[in-house]
């Protein structure tokens, strides 16, 4: 197998040279296909084919077999073709062939984006003078990453290089975390330590003299009877719950100063009070806790904030009981009031969340240019004009509810984490960023031919905004690895932010480097008192079960439903989404109407959407509902597809999974794409087996054909046919069924559980507020260009698009 290095260049000039008139044959074979662009699949079906037709010609571990199996597109124009290879998980080369002399020759980034250019503007590709973005000069003194495999572990790479460099200039580390844990303070009242302990040699007299104070006091004495001693020798409540906690915490404390590790640095960390208020930041679609699932932009976003402040308020209530303080964590999830709510509580200034004791959804409207508010609802591809007014009043929102700043800003989705940038950056509060999805990814050439989508989805400022709150923020969180850097075989949704350009607007020279540190994977779960095992009959809401059977099986109102399954036998394949192109839910009918062995084995069930046009006001959706009854009448489903156009509650959708495990079917999400998959893991968490897409998340959270299975979406009959083939083997073998299901719900407890997430969120963002005090992890360089880049680019983006 051919490998790339420093030499690669010369070796491939060298096989071309040798191999000139075969060389020539395949180029003729790309210049008959008469287009200029070629994607990979491309690149390989062409490839495989002039292979297969000239055996003799060994290829395949030749220099020139490598370029062409690295390379994730080709462009083709005149004398020229290019090559983008991604030589490795997350690096990439770039290369030029001239069609007629077969000269080789490596080319920087900056060149391959020109020469795309060139495909759009033509000749005035040559006056054109875009802005050039490049953020890699920002990061060059930063430590990053080298291993492929280390990539999404930040935390714990930061943790043992910058540990061992802060404490290498004698005594410099111990006077920083000195400093560290004399600002610590809620409402002015200090916390840790007090003005007792003015260096580092009183600090460790102190924690020696409080250890020693302490191993002679009752394990279980509080602060109320031990504090005037301490507070004597310089320290303040924070240190834990009794006397054993404290001692455990000064004795880490002291390990640090002695002999400094990244575990105990991180252990030390975790225990440190710095969170007590944190804002989410969620500003599109219609947030509220019922009656908006389905709506458009409102989806599994929702599900996951409301599923991730529950579990981050127990966290953060434990970590603060621990610590020793009464002090009332608060969390505010912040998205927009819609004055138009249409029965929903979206026009609720504030809004407590269920099963919480204290977190609530803030809600602030949008003003248009001249201030007044927006009544309706906007969709999140049209929101951008209004998101600086938006940072602004919601500034003062949020710092009134809390009484002061946040110590946390978690920012979701392009729009979500521009507006936390802002906040951040003036406020100076540590910033994480949840992408949920990123919109490049989604549309092949959605930055060469942006223009051609800006009416539709503007993303010209949805690129810009996420290339901005990428690089600002101090972490980011992904549901899994494929979501940074993707497989040997695919692009990551970071990764496909390296490099890009869109004519005439700006060239991205380099963008996001996904060896960057500040990439944490912290998997989310499934609410576990909704989601949970079918065969746990104490916790089932029988009572629901005669909803379900009307539900599933009745005639029902024809305005939200249609088709009805008449062999009620047979299990049945479940599957719930959004009604959308990506979520391909009209796909997966149409395998099943295609497949005679599908249908003979199940019926299929399907909840999404509107089932009546009229009822969406998303031209998207509308134009899905249509090929769904085009769909249904083409192939005679409606005695054996039940297609509901309804929004369940949390509770009705929990019982409804487990209502399906109950005959033996199945679920299966069918999505182009999805970039984690909450569905599986919540069909999952109930026992049912699941078919899910190869693309994204679920490749990572199903271990093919042990606990669940995956499936190809461009290979529709493939899939309908493994599907299929899952039934028929457990009709004939039941014992199956039950050892995909038991392994499934072994898989989820394992890995996908809110308190794993909660407990690394918090984690993270101590370390992470704990660098960026220490050291310049706060990026004061990349931040101006930032501000530059805001201003000369996004916001007149913005406001172009308000005037529009």
């Amino acid at each position: 197998m051919t490998a790339y290095g420093p030499d690669f260049h010369v070796r491939l000039q060298a096989f071309v040279g040798a191999n000139r008139g075969r060389v020539r044959d395949l180029i003729h074979r790309f210049q008959q296909q008469e287009r200029q662009l070629f994607l990979k699949s491309d690149l390989d079906d062409i490839y495989s084919a002039f292979c297969d037709e000239n055996p003799g010609l060994s290829l395949h571990d030749s220099p020139l077999g490598a370029a062409l199996r690295w390379s994730e597109e080709a462009v083709l124009e005149d004398a020229w073709m290019y090559f983008a290879m991604r030589t490795r998980v997350a690096r990439w080369a770039y290369v030029k062939l001239h069609l007629e002399t077969l000269e080789v020759a490596p080319v920087p980034v900056s060149e391959f984006l020109r020469f795309k250019e060139h495909l759009v503007l033509g000749g005035q590709a040559e006056t054109s003078w875009p802005l050039e973005l490049d953020f890699e000069p920002f990061s060059r003194e930063f430590f990053k990453l080298s291993e492929t495999q280390s990539i999404g572990r930040g935390v714990e790479f930061l943790n043992r290089r910058l540990s061992s460099r802060l404490f290498e200039e004698l005594g410099k580390g111990d006077r920083q975390l000195l400093h560290f844990l004399q600002v610590h303070k809620y409402r002015e009242q200090p916390l840790m330590l007090n003005d007792g302990v003015s260096d580092v040699p009183a600090l460790r007299h102190a924690l020696r003299s409080a250890v020693d104070y302490l191993r002679g006091q009752p394990e279980d004495a509080r602060w109320d009877t031990l504090g005037s001693a301490l507070r004597a020798l310089g320290f303040e409540r924070g240190w834990g719950r009794d006397a054993a906690r404290m001692v455990e915490t000064m004795e880490l404390l002291l390990d640090i100063l002695e002999a400094p590790t990244a575990g105990a640095l991180e252990a030390f960390l975790a225990r440190v009070p710095m969170i007590f208020s944190v804002v989410i930041l969620s500003p599109h679609g219609w947030f509220g806790q019922s009656g908006v699932l389905g709506r458009p932009d409102t989806g599994g976003q929702v599900v996951y904030i409301l599923d991730q402040v529950r579990a981050l308020e127990k966290e953060m209530w434990q970590r603060i009981h621990d610590q020793g303080l009464d002090i009332e964590p608060r969390i505010l999830i912040l998205t927009r009031l819609i004055p138009q709510a249409e029965g929903t509580a979206s026009d609720q200034r504030i809004e407590h969340v269920a099963a919480t004791r204290n977190a609530r959804i803030l809600r602030v409207p949008f003003r248009d240019k001249a201030g007044a508010i927006l009544p309706h609802w906007v969709s999140r591809f049209e929101i951008w004009p209004y998101l600086e007014r938006f940072a602004a009043d919601a500034e003062h929102e949020m710092c009134a509810e809390l009484e002061g700043n946040p110590d946390l800003i978690i920012g979701n989705y392009s729009d979500g984490n521009l507006v936390a940038t802002l906040l951040s950056q003036k406020l100076g509060i540590t910033q994480c960023n949840i992408a949920h999805a990123l919109e490049k990814t989604k549309y092949v050439y959605s930055d060469l031919y942006w223009r051609n989508n800006e009416d539709d989805y503007h993303f010209s400022c949805q690129f810009t905004a996420d290339l901005i709150a990428m690089n600002a923020a101090d972490f980011i969180i992904t549901s899994t690895y494929q979501e940074i850097a993707g497989t040997p075989d695919s692009v990551g949704q970071y990764e496909a932010h390296t490099a890009f350009t869109m004519p005439g607007l700006c060239r991205v020279v380099s963008g996001i480097d996904v060896f960057d540190p500040k990439f944490n994977i912290v998997s989310p779960g499934a609410d576990a008192d909704v989601y949970f095992p079918y065969s746990d009959a104490d916790r089932r809401l029988s009572h629901l079960q005669e909803e379900l059977e009307q539900l599933v099986y009745g005639d029902g109102d024809p305005s939200v439903a249609r088709g009805r399954m008449e062999d009620r036998d047979k299990p049945f394949l479940f599957t719930m989404a959004r009604l959308d192109r990506i979520k391909n839910i009209s796909g997966l009918v149409e395998w099943y109407g295609r497949s005679e062995a599908l249908r003979n084995e199940v019926n299929l069930l399907v909840i999404a959407g509107h089932v009546e046009r009229w009822r969406s006001g998303d031209a998207e959706e509308q134009s899905q509902i249509d090929l769904m009854h085009d769909l249904m009448n083409r192939y005679a489903l409606d005695n054996q597809v039940r297609w509901l156009g309804v929004h369940l509650e949390k509770d009705f959708a929990g019982e409804l999974y487990r209502f399906v495990a109950d005959r033996r079917g199945a679920f299966v999400q069918p999505a182009l794409f999805e970039a984690f998959g909450l569905t599986v893991i919540e069909a999952m968490s109930s026992g049912l087996p699941t078919f899910a897409t190869v693309f994204g998340g679920p490749l990572e959270i199903i271990q093919d054909g042990v606990s669940g299975f995956h499936i190809d979406p461009n290979h529709g009959d493939v899939a309908a046919q493994r599907i299929a083939d899952f039934f028929e083997r457990c009709r004939n073998e039941p014992d199956h069924w039950d050892h995909i299901s038991a392994n499934a719900l072994a898989r989820v407890a394992a890995r996908y559980t809110w308190e794993r997430y909660a407990e690394r969120l918090m984690t993270l963002s101590r370390v992470y507020g704990f660098w960026k005090y220490v050291s310049d992890l706060d990026r004061s360089a990349t931040r101006r260009y930032l501000q530059m880049f805001y201003a000369l680019q996004m916001r007149p983006l913005a406001q172009a698009l308000e005037t529009d």
